[in-house]
């Protein structure tokens, strides 16, 4: 290896050619030790020559390639490393020391406990996207770069009272729950340097308010608006929301639906385990009407996802937008306010209706979804399917005649007809 040696530049380190036949290094005369390899790529590599602890011997080791590394950096750490030595520690040992403090540095901020609870826990649960995605919004963003050790009892109770002050006292209770976990799985973890969570001592019913069951339910003049205001609004959520409100299904049954889990031919939807609440398959069971909305959705070249704005390759999202567009579509349809509801509503609204038509409790819940209770669970393992397609059917004709009520003494054409 041929050497040489003079005071580095920048002028000289650009005008260096790639190395002929063998490496290059010039050494530096500002420095000792310190010089730059080249070789016959081109590359130009900071190098220190010094005999380092647990060597008899001097040997080379890399400091970084130049330009990435500048010149002017480059001699600092050869003289940091020089340094070290003469106190006899080795600059690899140090410097991993020091990445691992920086990595702990950033491990340990709000973001990477958040971070690690997402990709650690959130995936066993069924909303873990949604969990996921408001700890981002409304705790990462707010707290980045924060130690976790930092946040006290006034930052939560900060966060919770925006929360409340907009009219949002259920989702203030649903996000002190996420950030209750959240500290008390970091604690029970150990490694981040929490013994007391910032959410202990806090009563969610004093700071928020009861938390109040749900009970908004769409009466007969808001579904006739609804079903109307989703055909206007069209695919692919127009279509979606139908077929909530026809099997009182969750929202990601329907909207994440993949035409594989569809058997047309048996009127069911078959949801996967992993998308349902129970971590169990779950049955859809598609009344005539629901059928034919099926069958009139667009497909794709390559099928997947039955609710789709990427040719059928990801399934919907952006729901909230759509939803302001149906409040808006009803209003005008109703001509009035309309009480503010959730889709989640029409759920218990198609619970409700059919409770109204005698349908037996039983059956109205696996209806939706809740499935059998107790020893039933254990012993009976009727399907229960014609059962549920009865109530479905029955409700498909009550939504038929709410939507629009056939003239006296005419028969009105079936809600499915209307559909295509």
């Amino acid at each position: 290896m041929a050497s040489t040696k003079r005071k580095l530049s920048d002028t000289y380190l650009r005008s260096l050619k790639p190395a002929t036949s063998k490496r290059i290094e010039v050494m530096d005369t500002y420095v000792p030790g310190f010089g730059v390899r080249l070789s016959e790529s081109g590359r130009k590599t900071f190098i220190l020559v010094a005999r380092y602890p647990g060597s008899s011997n001097p040997t080379r080791r890399s400091l970084g390639e130049y330009p990435s590394l500048s010149l002017e950096k480059a001699r600092k750490k050869a003289g940091e490393w020089r340094d070290l030595i003469r106190a006899g520690k080795d600059p690899k040992d140090e410097e991993a020391d020091k990445r691992r403090a920086e990595q702990r540095k950033r491990a340990d901020t709000f973001n990477g406990v958040a971070e690690d609870y997402i990709k650690r826990v959130l995936p066993k649960q069924r909303r873990g996207d949604i969990v996921a995605r408001e700890i981002r919004r409304e705790f990462s963003e707010r707290w980045k770069g924060r130690p976790v050790t930092s946040i006290d009892r006034r930052d939560v109770i900060r966060v919770i009272n925006e929360t409340v002050d907009r009219g949002a006292t259920y989702q203030a209770h649903n996000l002190f729950g996420h950030l209750r976990s959240l500290f008390n799985w970091a604690i029970e973890i150990g490694d981040y340097g929490l013994e007391i969570s910032p959410c202990d001592r806090i009563r969610p019913k004093l700071l928020i308010g009861e938390r109040e069951p749900r009970q908004r339910v769409l009466d007969d003049a808001e579904i006739k608006a609804f079903w109307k205001a989703a055909d206007e609004l069209g695919y692919p959520y127009g279509p979606l929301y139908q077929l909530l409100l026809l099997t009182g299904a969750r929202k990601n049954e329907i909207g994440q639906a993949r035409w594989s889990e569809l058997d047309l031919e048996k009127k069911v939807l078959v949801v996967p385990a992993e998308r349902f609440k129970s971590n169990a398959q779950h049955l859809v069971v598609l009344s005539e009407t629901a059928v034919a909305i099926v069958e009139a959705l667009p497909t794709f070249s390559e099928p997947d996802y039955l609710f789709s704005t990427t040719f059928g390759s990801r399934p919907v999202s952006g729901f909230a937008k759509a939803k302001e567009k149906v409040d808006c579509l009803m209003e005008a349809q109703l001509e009035a306010k309309l009480t503010p509801w959730r889709t989640h509503d029409l759920r218990r609204t198609v619970r409700t209706k059919l409770a109204s038509l005698r349908v037996a409790d039983a059956i109205a819940e696996m209806v939706i979804g809740h499935g059998k209770r107790g020893l039933q669970r254990v012993y009976d393992q009727h399907s229960y399917e014609p059962e549920m397609r009865e109530a479905l059917e029955l409700w498909a004709s009550r939504l038929r005649n709410i939507v629009e009520p056939p003239p006296e003494n005419l028969i009105a054409l079936p809600l499915k007809d209307r559909a295509r």
